[in-house]
């Protein structure tokens, strides 16, 4: 049992839940919780390492590096490339969302949509903490895609101006491409897209959540599909 806090794996986890970089130059990232590491088990993920409180490692010290409000009895640690990476027939784009919360939010609404997910640069970490407990063990099913050639036809969703997304075909491969929520969509992205949509909006608010914007057009597709 892991009893001293400077132990290599404890050291290990500790940088894979505080830093991106350390994710991205690893190629690992850090679970915590029993349930995320069941989603990922059921999803066919075995973590390279794993740190179980009380068997493992001392409880004290497994709470030392927890991220949790109330500390994880256990942290596994996955390879990223054990991640999914199909492309799907339908895609959420996701330009600059740099919310965690809005992109675990957005991999769960992918997964319960069979979707994929696409980010581009400046979008929150999918593998960071926050956005893992977001996503609720989507992020172990959902493939994640490079924003740059995503696949189908892309369909830029903007808060005014846009065709209503209830007068477009939404069939064959589609790609639904989201902005962060105060900025929005710049020119050159909406230029890239074949078709711009909005979602009609009958109350006075200005705009949608990202993600509820995400979830209504995925829906609105799928319904259209049954």
């Amino acid at each position: 049992m892991i009893t001293a806090a400077a132990n290599p794996k404890l050291k290990l986890v500790r940088k894979l839940l505080g830093q991106k970089r350390k994710r991205d130059e690893l190629g690992l990232f850090a679970v915590e919780g029993e349930d995320l590491i069941g989603a990922a088990r059921a999803a066919g993920l075995e973590p390279v390492e794993l740190l179980v409180a009380g068997e493992t490692v001392s409880p004290e010290l497994l709470a030392e590096i927890s991220t949790l409000p109330h500390p994880a009895r256990a942290i596994g640690v996955f390879k990223t490339a054990d991640l999914p990476q199909a492309a799907r027939e339908v895609t959420l784009a996701l330009w600059r969302v740099g919310d965690p919360g809005n992109v675990g939010a957005l991999l769960r609404i992918a997964d319960a949509f069979e979707s994929a997910v696409a980010l581009s640069a400046g979008c929150a970490d999918p593998l960071g903490p926050k956005a893992l407990r977001a996503s609720a063990g989507a992020i172990f099913r959902v493939p994640l895609l490079p924003f740059d050639g995503i696949p189908g036809r892309r369909i830029a969703l903007v808060a005014h101006g846009g065709i209503p997304l209830q007068e477009l075909d939404l069939s064959g491969p589609t790609t639904f491409v989201l902005g962060a929520e105060r900025e929005g969509l710049p020119e050159e992205v909406v230029a890239r897209s074949h078709e711009v949509a909005t979602i009609p909006l009958p109350g006075p608010a200005e705009s949608l959540n990202v993600a509820v914007a995400g979830a209504i057009a995925l829906y609105e597709r799928s319904r259209r599909a049954s």
